[in-house]
């Protein structure tokens, strides 16, 4: 099988080219609004489910090593401890204990 290829016939149909096939096809709503993929930022934590934190271990400042925890977030009665890619220094700590967080809100920023 050769590599797919998309070709843009209209708006709202699509041609796709395998193996020099076409196939027509539509594409959902959905599929045209999703955001376009962005690269993780390294020691950028972000918070991966809605969820309250529950313990805030570091402060601005200070040097933790790798694998020290950060901070606690509570989701679906599950404790997911967020810990440190890396050795290095607190950047900013944007949470507190008792806040409730959305998905992908930046909880804790650490720098080499």
């Amino acid at each position: 099988m050769k590599k797919a290829e998309v070709v843009a016939d209209k708006k709202t149909y699509q041609s796709l080219i395998i193996d020099h096939v076409v196939y027509q096809t539509t594409l959902t709503n959905k599929y045209n609004s999703r955001k376009p993929y962005a690269e993780l930022v390294p020691g950028v934590m972000t918070a991966f489910i809605p969820g309250t934190i529950t313990e805030v271990y570091v402060k601005e400042g200070q040097k933790v090593d790798e694998g020290d925890p950060l901070v606690v977030l509570e989701a679906m009665k599950m404790l997911n401890e967020i810990r440190a890619p890396f050795a290095g220094e607190v950047k900013s700590v944007n949470v507190k204990k008792g806040e409730r967080v959305v998905k992908n809100y930046v909880l804790v920023e650490v720098s080499v």
